[in-house]
């Protein structure tokens, strides 16, 4: 690309008069060039722009992160009880707590009168021939949902493991920050259900995702589970893809609408 737009300037200047100089020069937006000249997004100036565009949605983003945190620095890296149905600190139980406690100052400007709800997951039956975990129920946004499915990956048994992973990594490319991610895993910490936020953009400088969770690590004790809370936890796409890239598993990126503005605006 760079070499491409070299090119075009030389002919600006050879010949002043040519149209295609301002009809045919062509700048990527939210790229930047690294030291080796390649091409990579500026994540930076496209956050920005997301903000600039809507800031009720990036303040919704940001409040539910730094809820996050605090909890996360509230624990001081003890585990925290997450055993019972009420338990926050169980995997989907802190994703919710966090949406809920932030979401009352936010709406969808299609359905401005409407508290916003997060769905439950998915029950195992209507997740066959998949595993429970693999995606939350279908709730209408006219009924309080300002998610919609972004990105989604079920283990597909006619392709190879290596084709599936393929797939797998790119879909965990796919991510954003302020994402809410379901998987169906069977992976180092066990094997199930888990829920998770992206706190960034999808990293392609390493080729990793941040993100923050409750109870992915754990213990029990006097058989009662107790969860760790992680916060800008960075691990690969490849790590994050072998966790769900299984048979009967997979996972799911629910993103917030584009519509979400401050409760309140005419």
């Amino acid at each position: 690309m760079l070499k491409r737009i070299l090119v075009m300037l030389m002919l600006c200047f050879l010949f002043p008069g040519a149209a295609l100089c301002e009809e045919e020069l062509y700048i990527e937006e939210f790229v930047i060039l690294d030291d080796s000249g390649e091409e990579r997004p500026d994540v930076e100036a496209e956050m920005q722009a997301r903000r600039a565009e809507n800031p009720a949605r990036e303040d919704f983003i940001d409040r539910i992160i730094q809820l996050g945190k605090e909890l996360y620095e509230k624990s001081g890296g003890k585990a925290q009880r997450a055993h019972y149905s009420g338990d926050i600190y169980v995997c989907k139980n802190f994703t919710v707590y966090l949406f809920r406690k932030c979401r009352d100052d936010f709406r969808m400007e299609a359905y401005p009168d409407t508290t916003l709800v997060i769905p439950d997951n998915l029950p195992s039956a209507q997740c066959r021939p998949y595993s429970y975990g693999i995606a939350w129920k279908s709730i209408e946004a006219s009924e309080g949902n300002p998610f919609y499915e972004a990105a989604s990956f079920r283990y597909d048994k006619s392709l190879s493991k290596e084709e599936n992973m393929e797939l797998a990594m790119n879909f965990m490319r796919q991510v954003q920050r302020g994402d809410f991610f379901q998987m169906s895993a069977d992976y180092d910490y066990g094997v199930g259900a888990h829920s998770a936020i992206m706190i960034a953009d999808y990293d392609a400088e390493i080729d990793s995702v941040h993100w923050m969770d409750s109870n992915m690590r754990g213990k029990k004790v006097d058989g009662i589970r107790y969860g760790i809370v992680q916060f800008d936890e960075v691990r690969s796409v490849e790590w994050w893809a072998s966790c769900f890239c299984k048979k009967g598993r997979g996972a799911t990126l629910y993103r917030l609408r584009d519509d979400i503005m401050y409760a309140g605006t005419p």
